[in-house]
């Protein structure tokens, strides 16, 4: 688990394929690698990753085909700069929101524009993530624990202050740019459990409005 407060942004220092995964390394820059262990899991660009081998100032993980399908991970190449992230313990001040590191889907920056100090950028997620995202709710965009401006459709909104765009790889966000997603944990268990023994039997394809009124949520 990771609380989306970004720790340090690296690089990809190389990208090995592996028999059509991926070997991928990591040059941590100025995060702390001095309680990191094999088999620890570092969160990078939003992805839960699993140490396999350390370096000076740096770490390797192996990538499968899975991960690769849904992340912006094949898409980097050496050079590119990626947001850091230890695992959090018990210990970890919960700065942002429970993250699990399980990318959900690929966002897409539609809009980047000023606002004083600021920045608002309006990003598109896969139609079938849009239930999820609910106006000032939580949100990880490549790691980053952010909260929702405003939803229309697929579409939200955020507004990034100096700190958050010089501290993560945001301020280099563009029009067309491809981001890591990570809905809020609480969302997608809410609807696990609004759902209930009906999901398991596909009577329904999602919560509706007749059955958070046969559940108690919605007044008849």
């Amino acid at each position: 688990m990771f609380t989306g407060i970004i720790q340090a942004v690296g690089n990809v220092a190389g990208m090995e394929s592996r028999q059509g995964d991926l070997r991928l390394s990591i040059q941590c820059g100025q995060l702390d690698m001095n309680d990191v262990a094999l088999g620890d899991s570092i969160a990078t660009n939003g992805i839960c990753l699993t140490v396999i081998d350390l370096s000076g100032d740096g770490f390797s993980a192996d990538v499968s085909r899975e991960t690769l399908s849904i992340t912006t991970l094949e898409k980097l190449h050496p050079g590119s700069p990626v947001n850091l992230e230890k695992a959090l313990t018990l210990s970890t001040p919960l700065g942002g929101h429970l993250v699990s590191g399980h990318v959900d889907g690929v966002g897409r920056v539609v809009e980047r524009r000023d606002d004083a100090r600021s920045i608002r950028f309006r990003i598109e997620a896969p139609a079938a993530l849009a239930r999820y995202i609910a106006h000032k709710g939580s949100i990880c965009v490549d790691g980053v624990s952010l909260t929702v401006n405003g939803v229309v459709g697929a579409r939200f909104e955020l507004n990034i202050v100096p700190h958050t765009l010089t501290k993560t790889i945001m301020e280099n966000y563009r029009v067309g740019s491809e981001v890591n997603l990570e809905v809020d944990l609480v969302a997608r268990y809410l609807e696990r459990l609004v759902l209930g023994d009906r999901e398991t039997k596909n009577s329904v394809s999602g919560v509706t409005e007749t059955l958070l009124k046969e559940r108690g949520f919605i007044a008849n």
